[in-house]
């Protein structure tokens, strides 16, 4: 899929420098999920308690990456990227050497944490800008497979806590995040065609583009399926099949690298047969893989297959997406970024929170993945009543005929 085309097209170095600092900040932004079954033993939480603790640093991520969408745009995707590392390299450091004692000073690292989600909106536009239009599928995807990240928070974090104490994990955590800021500085480079600075006005504008909106609720769906699932799989496996958490660890890194991997494979797809016929399809297994999901399974095996599937479509919806935004935004990529990230990552919180919620009040998950899967639903039809006219109006904006366009 990948020809000598696309690595003559853009920047090889920026682009591998943005997958690092991408795959390395999901890795921590994550963290508190991996490390739930501990930190709730630590504070005695119960299941509501644990869902927002892990849909904090989600919502937070959310909301940053419009911060971050809006400082790419002005000041470089660059240097945005080092104001973020060094912001949590600083955070994680403190609640290692301070330590955490409250529950609510769990919360509080989940909000400092939410600056390593924001990177979102960072590294694509840092790796988009470098590509022309028949490659951004491709890039984006290789670039936004970082959220393979959340893969090494549960391989490595429920072990590292057994072994040294979750609170020592924060402190370890650093270590990789140093590496990649070093690497970032010294390889990443700003693409030259970066757009002029606008006013705050003028980003904001996008917001009166219906199709931005449109953006935002298809990812809200794709990547909030995917980071609401990969926050809370630690917990769910170890109270559902009772698994020691180190096993639903590698679980639920399993889970994480099948749908972090098929971002690429999403987005070259849709390369080649359109975003929209992609995510078409994506919604519908999704749905399938979710609805199957809600209904205690005989064995936690198949319920990893089952789930595995359902991330699968969400990987691969996560790239397709990503594909159609740059061909509607290119000039505004940044801020499109931001804005369609933080609804993802709002989509997260609610699926996190939502099968907390769920748990405490019912004694099961089956009510938050079910209503998950109804969104995807959702997300299928309203797909379904908007193709037809971006067809036509994406290719006069573009000043294309409707056939050039990988709609």
């Amino acid at each position: 899929m990948i020809d000598r085309s696309f690595f003559k097209a853009g920047h090889v170095p920026t682009l591998f420098s943005a997958f690092l600092y991408f795959d390395l900040s999901f890795m921590v932004w994550v963290l508190l999920g991996p490390l739930g079954v501990a930190i709730a033993d630590t504070f005695g939480l119960d299941p509501a308690q644990k869902g927002l603790m892990v849909a904090v640093p989600v919502l937070a991520g959310a909301l940053l990456r419009v911060v971050a969408g809006l400082l790419v745009d002005h000041i470089g995707p660059k240097k945005t990227g080092i104001i973020g590392q060094l912001i949590v390299l600083a955070g994680l450091g403190l609640a290692w050497f301070l330590g955490v004692h409250s529950y609510s000073q769990v919360l509080l690292l989940g909000v400092v944490l939410g600056v390593a989600g924001a990177s979102f909106a960072v590294a694509l536009p840092l790796a988009s800008r470098w590509y022309p239009p028949e490659h951004q599928g491709l890039a984006l995807g290789i670039a936004g497979a970082g959220n393979s990240g959340m893969a090494l928070a549960a391989l490595f974090a429920p072990f590292l806590a057994k072994e040294f104490g979750w609170t020592n994990v924060l402190g370890l955590a650093t270590l990789p995040l140093a590496v990649a800021f070093v690497v970032y500085v010294f390889f990443a480079k700003d693409a030259p065609d970066r757009p002029a600075p606008k006013s705050l006005g003028e980003y904001l504008a996008v917001l009166k583009t219906p199709d931005a909106w449109w953006l935002m609720l298809l990812y809200s769906v794709t990547f909030g399926g995917f980071v609401g699932l990969s926050s809370s799989l630690t917990i769910y496996f170890n109270a559902e099949y009772g698994l020691d958490p180190v096993i639903a660890g590698f679980f639920t890194a399993a889970c994480v690298f099948a749908g972090s991997f098929v971002r690429p494979v999403g987005g070259g797809l849709a390369d080649r047969y359109g975003g929209v016929r992609t995510l078409s399809v994506v919604y519908v297994l999704a749905a399938i893989g979710l609805a199957a999901a809600s209904f205690h399974m005989p064995s936690p095996w198949i319920a990893l297959a089952v789930i595995m599937f359902a991330m699968l479509a969400l990987g691969a919806g996560n790239g397709a997406v990503f594909q159609l935004a740059p061909q509607r935004f290119r000039k505004e990529i940044g801020v499109v970024t931001g804005l369609v990230g933080a609804t993802g990552g709002i989509g997260g919180f609610y699926l996190a929170a939502s099968l907390g919620w769920a748990k405490q009040a019912t004694g099961s998950y089956q009510a938050g993945l079910i209503g998950f899967a109804a969104m995807a639903l959702m997300a299928f039809l309203a797909l379904s009543s908007v193709k037809h006219q971006w067809r036509r109006t994406w290719a006069e904006l573009a000043g294309a005929s409707p056939a050039t366009l990988r709609l």
